[in-house]
């Protein structure tokens, strides 16, 4: 027996007309996800507003309480009505959806938060009586007087009391408090001209101060840096390369972090369009690109990058929640990011993060016993007693896998210091004039190797290895003309491929450095990452993992000893040498110990 569709009925159905009530709640479901999507929605008014201090209470995780509190210009009475009806904005006037400069423009969030939750609206514009109005499940009051400086406050009760089912798919109030906090965070990036503060006002008073970043001052990028340090952390200001490129009309500000400082996870990248935080398939591919051979797979960058561009050439009306953007010259954008992150860290040359000293420092250090014990009895100081002692005259001393550097006058001025000893067949000890340095060899040579490589390649071009007979490979006529319309710039990696009638693809040659390659798997793979992406790297990718390899086979084994020399020009070269912070693989090549590290270390402090 066939089963019947539930949706399909014996009598015809009869098309009806959705009462506003109905049209708002499904709105809502679009544009209020959750307790945070209503803090993004108000926050956003707020800045809309001309708001220089924000303030964002929330309790119970932003389920009985949302309270946003701006400075910003206001609203006379008579406005209040009408910022409650659907499609009512003051943003922009629907002649143009191209030429947008706000957060907002639907004219949805306050009509679809009104209709799930109750809604109270409070505002005064400058020579304007202060005025509020109420809003209960899309349910509107009178506008009454109220008492207010300057300003609007939004507050927001019980969400979703009219739609009780969506109080299901909220999460803890511990997960909802920390996706508004996020939010705020974001934002708070995106215009660090504002002060932001975040309270958690659970059971009442004052509540808890969650969050706070005054407004910074000076240019763009000095503000930017301020508020990255403020949100996320000083550690992040110290191992931030900053990034100021302009091409073709698109500016790229912000800060990269080092590869050595890198996270399990995409947590810590901010990216913002015209001022718009964005959570971007594109831009963050084209971040995840920039790092390519300078991380391991499993890490991700941290970066807090402000790209502008004229808004007629950027789209920003594509998703309900406006997360998403799309760019007239998609390829134009990604490429900017990529070189200009790039660029910015290979001019950071050697310098590796910070927190490698401290951890190395803090994995050395012994927690005090309850008995005395003296600081050259300490497991960690006689882990580096070996080394340090090796620049003292030592009678007994003979030839081991430990070998002592006599000084090199000056270098213990240059950032990576003077060679003193290599210990254990492949870590040189280096003295500083602040501390001391401790060089893997072998991940500094293969990073300097693979760098000698690519400059190589870059000014020699990439062999095309021709194929005796074609290859022939049969796509579709989509996939057939993406391909061929990358086809010059295929060509300069090496891969040479014509139309073969059809939509047919004849490759004729494929990229020499690779080796024997399958043509077939490689165009898919190239337009799986296109479909991804809108840009394919995959070919450079691939040569690139090549010259990794053979410079991981070409560089300094362990256990080879070198001499004094050798190391010194090992350590002037990662000097001179962009990327050299980290190998290949994106492990650190050497790591930091000040003085002070060392003094601490060793309890003289």
């Amino acid at each position: 027996m066939t089963a019947i569709s539930p949706n399909i009925t014996a009598s015809r159905p009869v098309i009806r007309q959705l009462d506003e009530a109905a049209i708002n709640r499904i709105a809502a479901g679009e544009v209020v996800e959750r307790p945070a999507s209503a803090v993004k929605e108000l926050v956003e008014n707020a800045l809309d507003a001309g708001a220089r201090r924000i303030t964002v209470d929330y309790a119970d995780g932003g389920k009985t309480l949302i309270r946003v509190t701006d400075d910003g210009c206001g609203m006379v009475p008579d406005d209040l009505p009408m910022a409650l009806s659907r499609h009512a904005t003051s943003k922009i006037d629907g002649s143009d959806l191209l030429a947008i400069t706000s957060f907002g423009f639907r004219g949805e969030a306050l009509p679809s938060l009104a209709a799930v939750g109750r809604l109270v609206v409070t505002s005064r514009a400058e020579g304007a009586p202060g005025a509020s109005l109420a809003v209960a499940g899309g349910q509107a009051g009178a506008v009454r007087p109220a008492a207010l400086t300057r300003g609007t406050v939004v507050e927001l009760r019980d969400l979703f009391f009219a739609t009780p089912a969506r109080l299901k798919f909220l999460r803890s109030d511990r997960a909802e408090a920390q996706a508004i906090g996020e939010v705020v965070r974001r934002l708070a990036l995106a215009e660090p001209l504002v002060g932001f503060t975040l309270r958690d006002v659970s059971g009442g008073g004052e509540g808890r101060v969650m969050f706070r970043a005054d407004a910074m001052s000076g240019d763009l990028f000095d503000a930017l840096a301020g508020r990255a340090a403020q949100v996320l952390g000083r550690e992040f200001a110290e191992n931030g390369v900053p990034v100021q490129v302009e091409q073709d009309g698109l500016r790229l500000t912000g800060l990269a972090g080092l590869p050595a400082y890198s996270r399990g996870a995409s947590v810590a990248q901010f990216l913002c369009v015209n001022g718009r935080p964005v959570l971007d398939r594109m831009l963050m591919g084209a971040l995840r690109a920039a790092y390519f051979d300078l991380l391991s797979r499993d890490r991700h960058p941290a970066a807090v990058l402000r790209l502008d561009v004229d808004p007629q050439r950027v789209d920003v009306n594509v998703h309900p929640a406006k997360s998403e953007v799309r760019f007239r010259e998609p390829a134009l954008a990604r490429g900017l990011i990529v070189s200009g992150v790039k660029q910015a860290l290979a001019g950071a040359g050697h310098r590796g993060a910070s927190t490698l000293g401290t951890a190395t420092a803090a994995a050395l250090r012994v927690e005090p016993a309850a008995a005395r014990v003296y600081q050259m009895d300490r497991p960690g100081a006689q882990v580096l007693r070996q080394a340090l002692q090796m620049q003292a005259p030592d009678p007994g001393f003979a030839e081991t896998p430990s070998a002592r550097v006599e000084p090199e006058q000056g270098d213990e001025a240059r950032p990576l210091g003077a060679a003193r000893a290599q210990v254990h067949g492949n870590y040189i000890i280096a003295q500083t004039a602040t501390g001391m340095v401790i060089v893997d060899a072998h991940a500094a040579h293969e990073r300097l190797v693979y760098e000698r490589l690519k400059r190589q390649m870059a000014e020699t071009g990439i062999a095309g290895q021709a194929l005796l007979i074609p290859e022939i490979i049969e796509l579709s006529r989509d996939d057939a003309s993406r391909l061929l319309d990358l086809a010059p710039d295929l060509a300069r990696l090496g891969l040479v491929i014509e139309p073969f009638g059809g939509s047919a693809v004849a490759v004729r040659e494929t990229p020499a450095i690779l080796g024997p390659v399958e043509a077939g798997p490689l165009l898919r793979d190239l337009l799986d990452e296109l479909a991804d992406v809108g840009a394919s790297g995959l070919v450079q990718a691939r040569i690139d993992a090549v010259l990794a390899r053979i410079a991981c086979h070409g560089s300094v084994r362990t256990g080879r000893a070198l001499r004094a020399d050798e190391m010194n020009a090992l350590l002037r070269e990662m000097e001179a040498t962009p990327n050299s912070g980290t190998c290949n693989h994106g492990r650190p090549t050497h790591v930091e110990l000040r003085l002070a590290d060392l003094e601490r270390l060793f309890g003289r402090t």
